[in-house]
This record gives C-alpha cells, structure tokens and sequence, in this order.
C-alpha cells in the first residue's frame, strides 16, 4: 500500500519529569508517514501498554534498559496489524506485538531487536489480553513468582497491586501451584475483584485498614513469598511477618517512582539476616527465550476456565499524559491499555 496520504502522530519525551509527570513533560508531534524499503515493515499501533516502568524510563541514568532520550518517542509495548510489508517474516494483515512506541505508526526492519516484534492470534484470544497476562505483565509475574519466588505447594504467597496487571498474575499462578495467597489492593473494589474473580484466599485493602493487621490475621502463619509492586510502607509491614527461609521478589515500588526525595528503602531490612530470607529483583527480558513457556500454560488455564484477567482500556493517544498518571494514582482496575485505533 501507498503511506504517501498517511500521517503519524507521535509523543515525545519534551522534558525529565519532576515528580508526577506533567502534560507539559509531553511534546505532541507530526510527521509524514514514510515509505517502507526492503526488509521492512509498517504497522498501525491498535493498543499500548501503559506500564509502571515507565516512570523509570524517563528518569536519566544508568539501569537495566537505556533511558528515553529527550525529543525521542516515548517508549511503550503494544499490538499492531501490519498495513505494509517487504519482508517475508510478516504478512499485510498480520498482528504482532512489540515495541511500538507511543505513536499511530511504526516503520522499521521486521528483525528490529528493539521492536522485537512476534505474531499474535487475535482468535485465540482478545488483542488486550497479550499486553496483560499473555504480554510482558504476564511473563514478569509468571517467571518472577516462579523462578524467583520458587513457591512450594501449601506456602503462603502474599503480593501487592494485586489487582494490578501483574498482581493478578500473580495471585493466580500461585494458587494453581497450590498455595495460599493474600492480596493488598487499594480499595473495597478491587479486594473484592480479586478474592470473589480472581481466587485468592484474602485481600487487605490498604486505604482503608492496615496492612500490618492485616497481615497478622490473613497470614497467621507468616509469609514465605512476598511479590513486592510497590514497595514503601507495605514492603516494610510484611518484612515483619516472614518466616525463615522466606523469598522476597522485587519487581517494583510504585509508591517511590515519583518522588522529589531520596527513595525510601526498607527500614526492617535486618528481619532478612534474622529469617535468613532472600531479596532479589526481577526484570523479565531476562527470560525471554521461555515466554513461550509462561503463554502456553496461562493459555490453557484461560481455556479451562481458571485463569481470569481484567483489563481497563483508555481511547485515544491524546489522552495518553492522564492515562499514564492512573497508574500512580491508583485509579485503573486491572492491566492499563490505551487504545489508539479501532480494530478492522
């Protein structure tokens, strides 16, 4: 097809954010949409992936991805239907999931090892599904729980943003390997989204109770797995109930990200030396070449019927700077998408 009448709208990074961020941390341009050469493809964005990480990726300074320089295409994963191709690993009509940016087109190699684009099956299950469970949030709680967290079968798994895209993940992994969970939501709602939805055993809704109360009565035999969304407070209330041996996994700290002071680490760190327990990260490009593995068996629990997501889907890339603060503000519920076409 002909891209000469097409146009792309793009967002940029205009400035390092300070705090939240701001609209005005945002540059809204245009640009003609280019031909493609041999090799390449050009897909139209569908959904993008509003993620948590994101906040991080703004920020100057070394960490496990390169920072999103000034003026350049904020980054973003997301679904696409290719419009265009002059390769033969793609096809005119395929879906691919990759890193799209946030913008309404992306042109480039097919192989581009920072898209890293793949086929999805829109029939095998709803686009927005593989930005959530079926996506990265999917593989980051499924190899963070798994490899990291190593449950065993009867072990208490607490996790918070438990409603959350990778919480609910979470949550559900655990109990089909057989243990007792406990959740920590923001909210009535979302406690009851994912006890009564989800499985989970317990909930402890943070802005209304307290979470070290909470623990004590939901986890009256301690906690042997923590995965850790938000770190703060929370994480320091549970390192107060976990028992010996106990794995910690950090996969993130969102109440941190915006902050103008330094982070708060964890004051009640010394109950790691006494419960001889362990702390360590998760970043889930680490097991890229086992997604296969966490998609196969999350697919087929959908297909029986005991794996549930949620999904809460924001129209229009204009209103991507807002979208982008519900994550911090605690007002989405479930796996944050921002829908920037409509599906033909």
């Amino acid at each position: 097809m002909s891209t000469a009448n097409l146009t792309n709208r793009q967002i940029r990074l205009a400035a390092r954010p300070v705090g939240m961020p701001k609209r005005s941390d945002w540059k809204f341009t245009s640009e003609p949409v280019r031909e493609i050469a041999d090799g390449e493809i050009l897909v139209k964005t569908l959904y993008l992936s509003l993620d948590p990480a994101m906040r991080g990726w703004m920020n100057e300074g070394k960490s496990y991805i390169r920072p999103v320089a000034i003026d350049e295409v904020m980054r973003a994963g997301g679904i696409g239907r290719v419009i265009a191709s002059k390769s033969p690993k793609f096809s005119v009509g395929d879906h691919v999931s990759g890193v799209v940016g946030v913008q309404e087109y992306w042109a480039g190699p097919a192989d581009d090892k920072s898209a890293a684009f793949y086929k999805v099956d829109p029939k095998a299950a709803p686009l927005p599904k593989y930005l959530n469970a079926l996506g990265m949030p999917g593989m980051t709680a499924y190899f963070g729980l798994l490899e990291v967290g190593q449950p065993k079968a009867g072990e208490t798994v607490v996790v918070s943003g438990a409603a959350g895209a990778v919480g609910q993940t979470v949550g559900q992994v655990a109990r089909h390997k057989g243990c007792r969970v406990v959740g920590i939501a923001g909210g009535k709602d979302k406690c009851d989204f994912v006890v009564n939805e989800l499985g989970f055993d317990a909930c402890i809704d943070y802005k209304n109770d307290s979470v070290r109360d909470g623990l004590k009565k939901h986890c009256p035999k301690g906690v042997d797995v923590y995965f850790d969304n938000v770190g703060g407070e929370i994480l320091d209330d549970v390192l107060t109930r976990i028992n010996l041996k106990a794995r910690i996994v950090i996969c993130g700290a969102i109440s941190q990200y915006n902050n103008t002071a330094p982070v708060k680490g964890p004051a009640n760190y010394l109950s790691l030396l006494v419960n001889r327990a362990r702390m360590e990260g998760i970043v889930v490009f680490d097991y890229a070449d086992r997604y296969h593995v966490g998609m196969a068996e999350m697919a087929t629990w959908m297909k029986e019927g005991s794996f549930k997501t949620r999904e809460d889907i924001v129209e229009g890339l204009d209103n991507f700077p807002e979208a982008l603060l519900m994550l911090f503000e605690g007002k989405n519920f479930g796996k944050l998408v921002l829908q920037v076409a409509k599906e033909d």
